[in-house]
């Protein structure tokens, strides 16, 4: 039977439809690293009993079984999605001698370049799960102290690479190449780019201040890579969930195994919270099925990300990246629509910025999205007037998005300034707030290494549990693999010209570019 037409669905809805009125009472979650406020989300007794009932028909507690040992959590592709082993104390026997091993073996890297006071710099090459994860923590944790300056590339846009490269030294670079496949262009094409700049910079041999992290071994081998400066991860790892495998080298050399360590420990015990806490006290279930009522009954077809804190910078496009690339799908297991609307598209900014760009839409306009504030309570500054400022303006935004205002509030406030009566009114009317508007609050008690592998983590079992009420696969990405065979058969076409099936457009540009590489 189709989501859409399933008891426990049709009870679904009524009950948000019959929801009283959003910040009425405080529904307050602790987790490890971090509280979830999520007041102003739609809420009662009667909701509640049928989320229980929704998750249960879903088959929820098997799949979640299913994650966490190994199962076959990956349906399409036949294989597991086990990224909570490679941050487990104690990770799944089956798969515990391969993670502690390669675990280890990132340390030793760390200690002995630490101990040797090799590369002072750090140039990452990767795209997607292969660099956002690094790039956000890196940026994130570095108020504390970085060992290395660390610079990321992810775009085949050789601009890109180039910038990067910028002002290191090549003689004291380590270059680390990130790709599951080994066969991904991006990170492929720039340490191309890479090795022919230390190579011009006279590196005597360039291939020793490279580091490969892939699945693919035997690949990084042919490319001459030493073996012990390659690192594994494995088919069970999806990339935007690598994080926590040796995808995260840069952090521990930025920042120090130690770091690194309290990153899996704040996601193990997050972990650990989604695997037992009960569902009306677990925050990513609870995030999870707040998303669900703004996305698929209330309509709302996008939702806001806006952390109040500007290490948090690169948090936006890894959820954009985490939330669109495991839930812009509709097929579900049997290959039917899922029948209800899935993931939203995720935009969002750092505040205070945010207010001053956008925030006028989510508050006047007439379709709005829903929000997930991030607030640390304790900053990493001296600046105590200034925190509890941004604090101020954040609680600003949330209470006027759920408050809204009335007309007549609105024309309380222009009476007062407006002698005359009708340019009071009219003046008002541009005044009104709709309010109501959906949002959360992620608070936690200060930025640090344990609190963000908490955050990460459950944001990730809050996309896990989307895809398991929606019936939707969150670990494959087929819309990406039809557009990199595309681009390979489009590069076949300019490398050598032949007559193949394309639209009018696309023919055009082929013909045009492959004309001017000719002539040139």
């Amino acid at each position: 039977m189709p989501l859409s037409n399933s008891p426990a669905w049709q009870e679904f809805i009524a009950a948000t439809r019959s929801a009283p009125k959003r910040g009425e009472q405080l529904r307050l979650i602790s987790a490890p690293g971090l509280r979830l406020d999520l007041s102003a989300q739609a809420y009662s007794p009667a909701l509640q009993k049928a989320e229980a009932a929704l998750l249960a028909q879903q088959g929820f507690d098997a799949a979640r079984a299913r994650l966490f040992d190994g199962g076959n959590a990956n349906w399409t592709e036949e294989r597991a999605a086990w990224h909570t082993a490679l941050r487990a104390p104690e990770p799944p026997a089956m798969v515990a001698k391969a993670v502690l091993a390669e675990r280890e073996r990132l340390r030793e890297f760390v200690r002995k370049a630490d101990a040797a006071g090799r590369y002072g710099c750090v140039l990452h090459l990767g795209i997607g799960g292969s660099d956002w994860g690094p790039r956000l923590v890196t940026r994130a944790l570095r108020h504390g102290g970085a060992r290395r300056e660390v610079r990321f590339a992810s775009n085949v846009d050789s601009h890109s690479v180039a910038d990067a490269m910028s002002w290191l030294d090549p003689h004291d670079t380590l270059v680390i190449v990130a790709s599951k496949s080994f066969t991904t262009t991006e990170p492929l094409a720039n340490a191309e780019v890479a090795m022919n700049w230390l190579r011009d910079a006279g590196v005597a041999d360039p291939i020793k201040q490279v580091v490969a992290v892939t699945a693919n071994v035997e690949a990084a081998l042919n490319l001459g890579i030493l073996p012990d400066h390659i690192f594994q991860i494995w088919d069970w790892v999806g990339g935007r969930y690598s994080l926590w495998s040796a995808i995260g080298l840069p952090i521990a050399l930025a920042l120090g195994n130690d770091v690194f360590d309290q990153l899996l420990a704040g996601a193990a015990a997050m972990d650990e919270h989604f695997r037992t806490a009960p569902i009306e006290e677990n925050a990513p279930v609870q995030l999870a099925l707040a998303g669900v009522v703004n996305r698929s009954v209330l309509g709302y077809d996008s939702l806001v990300i806006a952390p109040y804190d500007s290490r948090l910078y690169h948090i936006v496009p890894w959820a954009q990246q985490l939330e669109m690339e495991s839930l812009g799908k509709v097929a579900t297991a049997d290959g039917s629509p899922a029948g209800v609307p899935t993931g939203p598209a995720v935009w969002g900014m750092s505040g205070t910025d945010c207010q001053h760009t956008f925030f006028q839409w989510l508050h006047q306009d007439t379709a709005g999205a829903p929000v997930d504030f991030i607030l640390c309570e304790q900053p990493a500054h001296a600046y105590a007037r200034h925190h509890e400022l941004l604090i101020a303006n954040c609680l600003a935004q949330r209470s006027a998005l759920l408050r809204g205002k009335t007309y007549e509030e609105a024309l309380a406030e222009t009476s007062a300034t407006e002698s005359d009566p009708e340019r009071a009114r009219l003046l008002a009317r541009h005044r009104v707030h709709p309010g109501g508007r959906p949002s959360s609050l992620i608070v936690l008690p200060r930025l640090e290494a344990y609190t963000l592998g908490a955050l990460l983590a459950l944001y990730e079992h809050k996309v896990f549990t989307q895809g398991v009420i929606w019936g939707i696969n969150p670990f494959d990405q087929w819309g990406v693999e039809f557009g990199k065979a595309l681009a390979k058969s489009i590069m076949h076409e300019l490398d050598s010209p032949q007559a193949t099936e394309q639209d009018p457009s696309t023919r055009y540009w082929i013909d045009a570019i492959a004309r001017r590489s000719s002539a040139s």
